[in-house]
């Protein structure tokens, strides 16, 4: 924005910039989402919106916005038209305490709700609808019961962030204001450090969804990694469970994440997608790819896993038709499938007709001849290398 001489950035746009394990959504990002929505709906002062997850409070600014234009000839007192938005439509849960203060800065222009500068009159505490409680891990084996977090690493003192997330953390999320949202949007927290062995991560934003899902809204959008179209690290049950929901309309998904978030690579894109409640039937699927759109509307359970480019189905299904097609997984198998892990190193015996096998109990090399199978090697060579 110019104002003058002087340039003056958007603080929202300057935050989505920075790179952090907590993805921030710039205003254009948000407003691609809140697009999904239908247009109608900005013109109704009795719709409740619900942002699980706020970090810069970006989504509800932005909501505000819509609003205030979409109800000014209902209400055409200004003042009055902010305090029922953001008193009776716009509700958050904050992720950390610093993020809380931040989007009550960006919605309500104080960091407090109830505060000498803030825009809302409505308020008679600091909090507003923007809420953060610091909220402690349920620990049981050394993992907690509803995140997975690893005990060693998230278990902290005061002074430091839990990231326990209070939205999941709970059985009952309708508690957590007691009422019925008609939208709930938002850009959850993706992942957390397991503590196991390179450095592997936890995905947690499906729970988020999950969660979201359980207080039956109308609408419900969220913008994830795209890794779940395909499963794997604990996403297969909520792949299956989305690929079967009817109820989504549509998934927009950017195979070059750097599309939606300038400054962040997030390995696999990331897509977001409407769910809505009384919808049943195919899915828009839009994939962004390199700058150009493919739109395609299809069932997203047609295959065991979503296939991202829409250009690619009718290809996968002549390949199936193929009455002579023979799978990969028919001829490759899996890694260690007989539970006996080897690899060939090379050596002064490679070439000769030898492997080199890798065993827990030793190595050494086999004449290619002696293993026909890998049962054979197990009854014959097992132990004896």
């Amino acid at each position: 924005m110019l104002s003058g001489n002087k340039y003056n950035p958007d603080v929202l746009s300057c935050l989505a910039n920075l790179s952090s394990d907590e993805i921030f959504t710039p205003p254009q990002m948000a407003n691609r989402l809140l697009d999904l929505l239908p247009g109608d709906i900005w013109k109704n002062r009795d719709i409740k919106f619900l942002d699980p997850v706020c970090k810069t409070g970006v989504f509800l600014r932005e909501i505000a916005k819509r609003l205030m234009k979409g109800l000014e000839e209902s209400m055409p007192d200004r003042q009055a038209r902010i305090d029922h938005i953001f008193k009776n439509q716009l509700y958050g849960i904050s992720i950390t305490e610093i993020t809380a203060l931040l989007s009550r800065r960006s919605v309500y222009c104080s960091k407090t709700a109830n505060g000498k500068y803030s825009v809302c009159e409505a308020f008679d505490d600091e909090q507003g609808n923007i809420l953060f409680e610091r909220i402690e891990h349920t620990w049981d084996n050394g993992r907690c019961k509803y995140c997975g977090a690893n005990r060693e690493g998230y278990e902290r003192g005061e002074e430091l962030e839990t990231h326990a997330y209070q939205f999941i953390h709970t059985e009952n999320p309708e508690e957590l204001f007691n009422m019925k949202f008609d939208v709930i949007v938002g850009n959850p927290p993706y992942q957390l450090d397991t503590g196991g062995s390179g450095r592997q991560a936890k995905p947690i934003y499906n729970l988020f969804i999950e969660q979201a899902k359980k207080l039956n809204p109308r609408y419900l959008i969220m913008i994830t990694p795209s890794r779940w179209f395909a499963g794997g690290m604990g996403l297969d049950e909520f792949r299956r469970d989305m690929m079967n929901d009817e109820r989504i309309r549509e998934i927009v998904d950017y195979t070059n994440s750097k599309d939606c978030f300038p400054e962040t690579s997030i390995s696999g894109g990331v897509s977001y997608f409407l769910w809505e409640k009384d919808y049943r039937g195919p899915c828009k699927f839009v994939n962004i790819h390199n700058g150009r759109e493919n739109v395609q509307v299809r069932n997203l359970n047609e295959f065991q896993v979503i296939i991202r480019y829409n250009a690619a189905i009718n290809i996968i299904k002549k390949v199936l038709n193929n009455k002579g097609f023979k799978s990969i997984s028919d001829i490759v198998s899996s890694i260690n499938i007989f539970d006996l892990p080897s690899s060939f190193r090379g050596g002064e015996e490679s070439g000769k007709g030898y492997i080199k096998v890798i065993h827990s109990k030793g190595s050494g090399f086999v004449k290619k001849s002696n293993i026909k199978s890998g049962l054979e090697y197990i009854g014959k060579y097992k132990g004896n290398l």
